[in-house]
Parts: structure tokens; sequence; C-alpha cells
């Protein structure tokens, strides 16, 4: 059997933990920079706030309704969510953080156990030691334990805890659970399963399993099993990044080559400590750059480039060089710039390093990053950056509506007075 233990509108329950004020408030979060709704409390959601509202569209009514509105705390939802996990590594030896605010644990040799009463001590735990408010899906494949985990979130009567342990109860849920809502579905492939009648999930499962593997893959397929009670898919072990991605969007717009050759050259450092931080080197950069596609008045620009590394490499210094070829390649004066980002690719063990027997970086350069990691670790992040970085300004998000880090900042802590 598998367990989805979900944090029930995580970021605002986090807001919530050391603000007791708040509950019962109406709460929303908002993107980078704040700009869209991207968590929403049931308050909020009862009042019409549809995810993804453009915050200044909405400041209106976040005035009117009394809606409390922050910016995203990621360092705060980030270390919730480790006591999350670490807490519920107490109740199986085999935990998948399958996101921030979910988790799937596998319950082998749990036959004995009532595990509805088991799920329900898990809730009483998290809750006790964090604050934070979960609802716990059980079922004999992850796919099931999602549609468990909704089923428990929709009807209070549950006390937060599902269990699919019988076919009955499987037919039921899938009778009940529409097709837009399966784990996996999407927007696209359910507008295509509804031209054919399907509707619910359990319609899904009577398809042919040869209809579905021609029009959704094998992936397709092996959601259809889950579905039908044949467990396909195993806990995934957390591995190595296949690619890693810097992308940020600006404050306001920026027209200046300078400007994005500074974003470009710090998001190519952060994917190379990022790299570091995993062993790993690269071979690719990609870089892109965009304009606001919200100022329809204005022209509109995009364009991303792949460039390749000629070796191995997780510097700095490297990084940045051939990102910064790639923005040379690809700007154009005259636009103005909303959005840019550097995706490295091409990543490999650090320790199985491919040489270039005519053009390497240089020797010392590994050094280099060594100690400029272990200063920033001990002095500050950032402390140390390379030379086309800017050295006295500390670009940041706009944050206008942070709440404190409570529990990794020792100058913002919580003071009990």
């Amino acid at each position: 059997m598998y367990a989805l233990v979900d944090c029930n509108n995580f970021y605002a329950s986090c807001e919530r933990v050391f603000n007791p004020k708040l509950r019962h408030v109406p709460i929303v979060v908002l993107s980078n920079n704040d700009g869209c709704v991207i968590a929403r409390s049931n308050e909020a959601k009862a009042l019409g706030v549809p995810m993804g509202a453009p915050a200044f569209e909405y400041r209106d009514l976040f005035l009117e309704k009394g809606i409390q509105v922050f910016s995203s705390n990621y360092a705060l939802y980030g270390d919730m969510s480790n006591r999350v996990a670490t807490i519920l590594k107490k109740y199986s030896p085999e935990v998948e953080v399958y996101s921030i605010d979910e988790c799937f644990l596998r319950l082998k040799g749990f036959e004995k156990y009532d595990l509805t009463a088991y799920s329900l001590k898990i809730r009483k735990d998290i809750l006790k030691c964090t604050l934070i408010p979960t609802c716990v899906g059980i079922a004999p494949t992850k796919a099931l334990a999602k549609v468990a985990n909704r089923i428990a979130k929709k009807f209070s009567q549950l006390n937060g805890v599902h269990c699919i342990d019988t076919e009955e109860k499987r037919i039921k849920a899938l009778k009940w659970l529409d097709i837009e809502d399966v784990w996996g579905i999407g927007r696209q492939f359910s507008r295509k399963l509804k031209s054919r009648g399907v509707h619910k999930a359990i319609h899904f499962t009577q398809l042919s399993d040869n209809y579905v593997r021609k029009e959704f893959s094998v992936v397709g397929l092996r959601l259809k099993k889950e579905l039908e009670g044949i467990s396909v898919l195993e806990l995934e072990e957390i591995t190595n990044k296949k690619n890693i991605a810097i992308t940020r969007s600006f404050d306001k717009t920026y027209t200046e080559k300078e400007y994005l050759e500074e974003r470009i050259s710090t998001f190519a450092a952060t994917c190379a400590e990022k790299l570091r931080n995993q062993k790993s080197t690269c071979r690719i950069v990609t870089v892109f750059i965009l304009t606001n596609r919200f100022q329809t008045e204005k022209e509109q620009y995009y364009k991303s480039i792949n460039v390749t590394i000629p070796f191995d490499t997780n510097s700095n210094i490297e990084i940045s060089k051939y990102a910064k070829r790639g923005l040379d390649i690809i700007f154009k004066e005259g636009y103005s710039y909303k959005k840019a980002g550097v995706i490295v690719s091409g990543i490999a063990p650090e320790d199985e390093k491919q040489f270039n027997l005519f053009e390497d970086e240089p020797v010392h350069h590994r050094k280099i990053m060594t100690v400029m990691d272990k200063l920033n670790f001990k002095y500050g992040h950032k402390m140390i950056k390379i030379g086309s970085q800017a050295l006295d300004q500390t670009w940041k998000m706009r944050q206008d509506l942070l709440s404190p880090n409570y529990t990794t900042k020792w100058n913002e802590i919580l003071e009990i007075r």
C-alpha cells in the first residue's frame, strides 16, 4: 500500500503557524516579484480569488474583503517542508518527497496495521510538531493514493484520511473523480478524452490498452494500470538533476544590455554552484531573454540559444563566460526585457569528467571554486562573486509583503513577550 500525505493550503498554512491571528482569515500568496496568486486559503477561494489572478487586478478586492496578501517566503516554506518530511520518516523507511507539500510513503509490511488509524496518528503528529494541517490518502497504487487524498480533502467527515482498500471503494472513487482531476491527465489530454465521452476516471480505465498506449504513450498506459489497482510506479529515489535552470522575471522592464549581462552572469554562477553541490559538470548552456507579453502595445521579442562548452565544467567563470556569449548573439537593441534565464544541461558526474585534448578549463579553476564556496558558506551567501557580477549590489525580487524567516534567520526568530 501507498500513502500520500499532502499539506493543506501549504503556503498559507506556513504563514499561519507563526501568526495565529491569520487563522480563519483569507490569505493569498503571490509569485515572484509579487505578480500573481499562486496559493490561496480556503477562505480566499470562497471569496472568488482564482489561481493565477494578477495581483494588481485584484488589489481592490483584497482590500474590500480583508484578504491578507504575502510575498512568497521560500526559505520558510522549504524549511517547514523539510520538517514535515523528517516526521514522516519515522512512520515508514521508504519516503518519496514528491513536491514541497506532498510525500509518498510505501507501507510495505503493514498488513496487520489499521492503516486509517495509523494515518490519523501521522496527521496528529505533524499537526502537533509543525501546526501544518494535512490529509492522507491510502491505496494499493500511487495514482489511487492521489485519488484517495483528494477524497479525504473533499469530505470533512473523513477526518482527513481515506483508504481505498477494497474493489468497491476503488470503483466508487473512480466514478466520482472527474477526468481532468486525474493525476497526470492535464488539460489537453482531458479535452481529448472528453471528446470520446470520457468524463470520469472510471471511463478512462474502460478504454482499451492499445488505444491508451497509442494516444497517450506508455505513460498513459501506466496511469491506466495504476487506476485499475495494478502498481507500476515505484517510489522515486533522489537523483541528480538532468538540467538546472535559473530564471527570473525582473521587477520592471530593462533595455540596457549591461543589466542583462549581469543577470545572465549571476544566473550562470548560481547554476554552477548547484552543479558543484551535486558533484556534477555540464556541457551545454542555454540562454533566453523575453519581453513583457502583457505590454501588448509594445513589440514583442523572445529568443533562446544553446551554447556548447568544449569541455565539462562547473566553474562559475567558464559557465558565465559562455552564457554571456549566448546573450551577445541573441540580444537586440530597442526592446524592453522583462525576463531572462540560464539552463545548464549535458550534465555528468564530476568524477567522470571527459577531458578535451586541445581545450580545457584552467587547472586552477577547481581550487578557486572550492575556496569561493568555503568563503561564501562561512561569511554569507554571495559574499564572493566573479567580476562580471555586480559586486556592489544584491539584486532581489520585489517582495514587498514578505513575512519574517522565522525558522532560518536568528534576527527574525519569533519573540514572545
